[in-house]
């Protein structure tokens, strides 16, 4: 996985690095059952003979015969899609591949689909995924429709600005602006909800905010720390974070309601496989230097 944040840009992950929760690294890849290798470069393996009783998921993913993993495309550094390659690739990518892995599916039973913020609790809900890992922050509201299994990361929202832009510096700065975030997504939220006098506008991906920040539609975009950071990376000419984050969000895999029996057997991967999760942070968002250390699931 190739660096995705600069060095110049090391502090600024800091900020939302240091949030993360922490848990001591044990075991290995978890899932049970006999493994066999998965790929040459992957920390994980493949499980073999694998069951989880009581999981309707489960069954429909072993009567499909492959998984449908909902996912983000447009996120560099968590969950990016090569467009000459039609390759996924980034933190969430490689933690959805490891589920798969401790299922029995390897990387070539994998269908990504990605699925904007709106409608994840409604792919979710109606079976068009089996599971969805794409930077979908844990609320009390999401976990009426759906469950989650985690966390298994911890952020904070920040605020992205054209280079050039010195009105803005923190969260303290955006009334009378117009700030940019995915529709139906925790932020958007947190700005209409708390920042009074700001204008809000809404696209269906981040990628279409980071656009309208560089054609100057809107004067900053919104989200979680990590996903801004790769943005400004890729045009350090152009773009640059601001301030520090000014919420907690923990990211967290979302399966269908009442599916208790995958939603532990994920959350026991994550407790077991410690060092697995640590390897695929270090090739990911680790490539920046920053040092972060696996979150606690909350068994609910």
């Amino acid at each position: 996985m190739k660096a995705f944040i600069t060095r110049r840009k090391s502090l600024l992950v800091a900020a939302s690095a240091a949030l993360a929760l922490s848990l001591s690294a044990c075991g290995g890849g978890g899932g049970g059952g006999t493994t066999a290798p998965s790929s040459e470069s992957a920390p994980f393996t493949v499980a073999q003979n694998v069951s989880v009783s009581g999981s309707p998921t489960f069954d429909t993913i072993k009567a499909n015969g492959k998984i449908r993993i909902g996912v983000k495309q447009d996120q560099p550094g968590l969950g990016f899609k090569d467009a000459a390659t039609g390759e996924y690739s980034g933190f969430d990518i490689q933690i959805a591949q490891w589920i798969a892995a401790s299922l029995g599916f390897s990387k070539d039973k994998i269908e990504y689909k990605p699925i904007p913020s709106a409608n994840r609790e409604s792919a979710i809900t109606n079976g068009d995924i089996d599971y969805y890992v794409g930077t979908y922050s844990i609320t009390d509201k999401r976990k009426q429709l759906i469950d989650f299994a985690g966390p298994y990361f911890v952020t904070g929202q920040g605020l992205l600005v054209k280079k050039s832009n010195t009105s803005i510096n923190s969260e303290k700065d955006l009334s009378g602006k117009n700030v940019c975030s995915a529709t139906g997504s925790t932020p958007i939220q947190n700005i209409k909800a708390n920042f009074p006098g700001t204008k809000t506008t809404e696209f269906d991906t981040y990628s279409q905010c980071v656009e309208a920040l560089k054609s100057g539609q809107v004067d900053a975009v919104t989200t979680d720390q990590a996903i801004l950071i790769g943005y400004a990376s890729q045009d350090t000419d152009n773009l640059k974070v601001v301030g520090q984050p000014f919420t907690v969000e923990k990211y967290g895999v979302g399966v269908k309601k009442g599916d208790a029996a995958l939603r532990k057997f994920v959350n026991k991967m994550f407790t077991d496989g410690g060092s697995v999760w640590q390897k695929i942070y270090d090739s990911t968002l680790g490539q920046s230097g920053t040092k972060v250390t696996q979150p606690a699931v909350d068994n609910y």
